[in-house]
């Protein structure tokens, strides 16, 4: 018997084709099929534990006196002695074989036939064990059966390691982002947004900073964070530390935040801006940002939107969804995705989609804020535009809020 290749998602043994075919979890595709083509009641996969097995999957067909998920003493059951060779691993008839007939569970499931073998990983390491039982004896079953009930362990091996890899991944990113939340984390720190015609900061990003290991991008922190069910938390932290800035800034000068649709969707966002003052407040919402219900999401901005909140659409041009997310929203600003911004003066295409989205921006009363400018070249082509802020490395760097405080003492003392 031979198995394709496992990256093409197929499995051919003989009388099985195509076992990972289909939706769900290949180790229970191939449990069923098994099940069914060798005409048993249940089938299951187990995982040695300690002093336990537990059930890590099973399918049955109709009610199972078993289920996935519950533990059972190692001692107990066939399991463990076929492991350790006290019983075969082919049992056409219990009745025939008095160590399994000595076993409480074969007269109490019944257990009239039973095939078991043990699943060792892709690494060498034992795991457990694959069963399959019929509550009546079938002397039909042979060696042929037994060898292809090894071939499906070993396919289900490859399953089983790959989600048993994936686990540890997601554990250590659950650790990693719990450990910077704990930790005080993330660090914040201030981008200015200045009005061009005037040159005055009108506004301060606040922008995630990450010093925990391992050292990454503020956005993998963030995705990763989405990836293990800690987004919303690791979002408020970050708009927790970002307001606690607020009060030693001018009054003039607002704060804009990052949420995604998810964090306003929770309630907790509204909860956490209770008692700032709304109209320092700009709420940006990525670009990249998946929404499943502008309506739902709509209704949860409302309130924010009635205490005089404005709402933004951060990267804006980036991708289709920012489209959706205007029409949609109807933002109070719209910021310019730095990819639009970069080399706007010498490449008429990202000219032209920003003069298309500034002239759009006129037409409905919007502001537009431009991300990413680098060069003098750029902001020339920004303010030939009508765009009338921008923020970029070329304008300032983002800082820490004592560097940012500084920053707007001097803008201030500059343009009197």
């Amino acid at each position: 018997m031979q198995i394709q290749d496992l990256s093409l998602g197929q499995a051919v043994l003989p009388g099985i084709p195509g076992l990972l075919d289909g939706g769900g979890s290949g180790v229970d595709r191939v449990l069923h099929a098994v099940r069914t083509h060798l005409g048993m009641d249940v089938a299951f996969v187990s995982e040695f534990e300690e002093h336990d097995r537990v059930l890590r999957h099973v399918d049955a067909q109709d009610r199972s006196p078993i289920h996935t998920g519950d533990r059972i003493p190692l001692d107990q059951g066939y399991c463990r002695r076929i492991v350790e060779g006290q019983l075969p691993e082919l049992i056409p008839d219990t009745a025939q074989v008095p160590a399994a007939m000595a076993l409480p569970e074969t007269t109490q499931l019944p257990i009239g036939a039973h095939l078991g073998v043990p699943v060792y990983l892709s690494d060498g390491r034992f795991y457990g064990t694959f069963c399959c039982f019929s509550y009546t004896a079938d002397t039909s079953l042979n060696e042929r059966d037994l060898q292809m009930m090894r071939v499906c362990a070993e396919l289900m091996a490859y399953q089983i390691s790959a989600e048993l890899a994936a686990t540890r991944v997601a554990d250590q990113k659950f650790a990693h982002v719990k450990g910077a939340i704990n930790q005080g984390g993330p660090a914040i720190v201030y981008q200015p947004i200045y009005r061009l015609e005037s040159g005055k900061i009108s506004g301060m990003e606040c922008l995630s900073r990450f010093e925990s290991l391992p050292l990454r991008s503020p956005d993998l922190w963030f995705a990763d964070a989405a990836e293990v069910g800690l987004g919303v938390e690791l979002e408020l932290s970050a708009i927790r530390k970002a307001l606690a800035g607020m009060d030693a800034l001018p009054g003039d000068v607002y704060l804009a935040i990052n949420s995604s649709p998810e964090t306003i969707l929770s309630g907790r966002l509204e909860e956490l801006l209770r008692d700032v003052p709304s109209e320092r407040l700009v709420l940006e919402i990525t670009e990249h940002a998946h929404v499943a219900d502008y309506q739902d999401l709509i209704q949860a901005l409302a309130p924010l939107r009635e205490r005089g909140i404005r709402i933004s659409i951060d990267d804006a041009g980036a991708g289709y969804s920012s489209m959706s997310h205007i029409l949609n929203m109807r933002p109070d600003l719209i910021k310019l995705d730095m990819s639009l911004t970069r080399q706007i003066d010498s490449d008429m295409a990202r000219y032209a989609l920003a003069a298309a989205l500034s002239d759009f921006a006129r037409k409905t009363g919007v502001d537009i804020v431009a991300e990413g400018v680098e060069t003098a070249a750029e902001l020339r082509s920004l303010r030939s535009l009508g765009i009338v802020k921008a923020q970029g490395y070329y304008l300032s760097r983002p800082q820490p809020l004592p560097d940012a405080i500084r920053l707007l003492a001097a803008n201030a003392r500059q343009l009197h």
